[in-house]
């Protein structure tokens, strides 16, 4: 009985690997949403950021 040839495991496992279809090119509306919340999610943080600072340097100049 021959031995597992360690060639043949990684070439199927790589086959196994590369088979693999590619979600985000069948689903694009949905990368889009997510793309769109990340970007309002990130404008809102940094309005969110831009107010304290603001105002911490309103602050500042009070005294």
């Amino acid at each position: 009985m021959p031995a597992i040839q360690r060639s043949v495991v990684v070439r199927d496992t790589l086959n196994l690997i590369a088979k693999r279809s590619n979600w985000a090119a069948r689903e694009p509306g949905v990368i889009v949403v997510f793309c769109i919340c990340f970007i309002v999610i990130v404008g809102l943080v940094a309005l969110f950021i831009h107010k304290q600072i603001a105002a911490r340097r309103e602050r500042k100049t009070q005294f």
